[in-house]
């Protein structure tokens, strides 16, 4: 009996060894599956950023420098190093405290993704997020405190609050406070000023010096409009310095606030004096736009000009994600009516986006017969009369409701980069049947449609790529474009002229009524990707076509 229960005994303690081992082992395979899991996630992760990666091409940016005096070239220096202050208060107001996740990235593709998008989410994939852990982007980026509401900036009683230059923060308290630009960044400002004051000692040029002083007055003060004026009166100049809160598209929640960026380019003054003379139709092309009367009766700035550069270094917002190739400014109203805007064209930018994205997308998508009108001047001249096209039309509504601008807030820049497209064709279609401008249309109708699937490409947070969408189904709606059964389109010549006028009588319509109803309308109807446009921007991604570029630039780039 002894000897029975032994056996008994013996039996269990096997049995409970075992099923502890079996537990034991079991365990360690739930970790390996949860470190698995995490891995693949790892893994996936930095798949997928690589592939989003893959979508920018990388290009040297370039340009002669040999005619430069020696001062202008001490100047460089110095005006690369407040472009550096400028990405860096960018970078806050884009990113905010994500800035931090950057030095514990160990990937390097996401490294990469996270520096060309100035954090943690993807601008070609409406700004979702690529970094595990991190959520949605504050529409209104870091602007403003990323837990305000609507209705309390409503509420918010300051009469500061939508301008360009403040940032709202909150008090010790919890309410809401509008800090100016000058004050919430003061050491910044200080230093970026004594650097223009610096620089403008090296000027050789009187406007450029003028206009330096005034521009570093104006960080310290908070009053750009006599800097402005200033730069629009500075023609001469070799070296063209873009400073300061400038744009307001990374403002999503109200597009009011202005972020700061940086541009410096060399005047290519050859192409430059080709253009000079456009700027001067203007005030007649303002009276015979395809509008109403009471929609063009403001009159734009006599003093416009066009001008033709080369880039050779972007900071801040507008080296963020998509690349600009084009510049149209200043944005102060007062200042366009009373002296008009500059159209500043990046020749050597244009180039790089020409070559490597624009003809392969026309190789894909256009049909083979219309290829050829795909060419480089009709993409310069499309793209100078965009800019061209910003300072027609209406800027403050005639209902009362303020400047176009403010009454449409988040919907203002989409319409605006909506209307300069198709008024730039406009004006191209008009002053070249005027014979006023010597081009083939066809080549720029041709050229004009196929940048609408590169500019789509730009992602949902992107303006432009908003403004191209809404276009692309207006278009293809009223057959302007039409897509054929081997999947490529074809563009009706005579149908994108009557189009194009529809739609820019839509959109300044809709702007000078204060609109927001039927803006919101217009976006909801016409901003759908469908099918057929889903299949064709992918197979654009399998042809491994890029959507943008990413600068090789800065000194050593120049050869400096």
């Amino acid at each position: 009996m002894k000897n029975y229960f032994s056996i008994i005994n013996l039996f269990f303690v096997i049995v409970f060894i075992f099923a502890a081992s079996s537990c034991k082992n079991d365990e360690c395979s739930h970790k390996d599956k949860k470190n698995n899991v995490k891995k693949d996630t790892i893994m996936n992760e930095t798949s997928a950023n690589q592939k989003e990666l893959d979508k920018y091409v990388s290009c040297d940016l370039k340009a002669d420098l040999s005619h430069l005096s020696d001062n202008q070239k001490k100047m460089l220096p110095l005006l690369f190093e407040i472009a550096g202050i400028m990405d860096n208060l960018h970078w806050q107001l884009a990113c905010g405290e994500n800035q931090k996740l950057k030095a514990t990235i160990t990937d390097e593709a996401t490294k990469k993704l996270f520096i060309i998008n100035y954090g943690p989410w993807n601008r070609l994939a409406g700004n979702s997020s690529f970094v595990e852990g991190v959520g949605e982007k504050p529409k209104g980026a870091y602007f403003y405190p990323t837990d305000m509401t609507k209705d309390e900036f409503e509420a918010f009683d300051d009469a500061t609050k939508s301008s360009l230059y403040t940032v709202i923060r909150r008090d010790k308290a919890g309410k809401l406070i509008s800090v100016p630009y000058y004050e919430a960044f003061k050491d910044e400002f200080q230093k970026a000023a004594d650097l223009l004051i610096e620089a403008s000692k090296l000027a050789d040029d009187e406007g450029f010096k003028k206009y330096l002083e005034l521009r570093a007055e104006a960080l310290l003060t908070g009053n750009y409009f006599e800097s402005d004026m200033a730069w629009m009166s500075m023609k001469d100049n070799d070296i063209e310095f873009v400073v300061g809160p400038i744009e307001n598209y990374e403002d999503a929640l109200f597009g009011y606030k202005a972020a700061f960026e940086t541009f410096i380019l060399i005047k290519d003054k050859t192409w430059s004096a080709k253009l000079e003379k456009y700027a001067s139709l203007l005030p007649k092309m303002q009276l015979i736009l395809p509008v109403d009367d009471k929609y063009k009766q403001e009159k734009p700035g006599s003093n416009s000009d066009l001008g033709a550069y080369d880039a050779i270094f972007y900071a801040g917002d507008c080296n963020a994600g998509s690349k600009t190739i084009a510049i149209n400014l200043p944005n102060d109203e007062k200042v366009q009516l009373a002296k008009g805007s500059r159209r500043l064209q990046l020749k050597n930018s244009m180039s790089a986006k020409f070559n490597n994205i624009l003809v392969p997308i026309s190789n894909i998508l256009i049909a083979e017969d219309q290829r050829k009108h795909v060419t480089f001047d009709a993409f310069f001249s499309n793209t100078m009369f965009h800019e061209v096209a910003h300072g027609l039309g209406i800027k403050n509504t005639i209902t009362g409701k303020g400047s176009c601008r403010k009454s449409l807030t988040d919907l203002y820049s989409t319409l605006e980069e909506g209307k300069a497209d198709v008024l730039g064709l406009w004006l191209i279609t008009n002053i070249t049947e005027m014979g006023e401008f010597e081009t083939k249309l066809m080549d720029n109708y041709v050229t004009f449609i196929t940048s609408i699937f590169r500019s789509i490409r730009f992602g949902t947070s992107s303006s432009h790529a908003k403004a191209n969408l809404i276009r692309y189904n207006y278009f293809m709606e009223h057959g302007a474009m039409s897509r054929n059964e081997n999947s490529t389109y074809t563009v009706d010549f005579d149908k994108v002229k009557e189009v194009s006028d529809k739609l820019a009588n839509i959109i300044i319509t809709i702007q000078g009524d204060g609109d927001y109803k039927a803006a919101t309308e217009l976006k909801a109807k016409y901003h759908v990707i469908t099918p057929d446009l889903e299949n064709d921007l992918k197979r654009l991604d399998d042809a491994k076509i890029p959507v943008d570029v990413t600068w090789n630039q800065g000194l050593k780039v120049l050869g400096l």
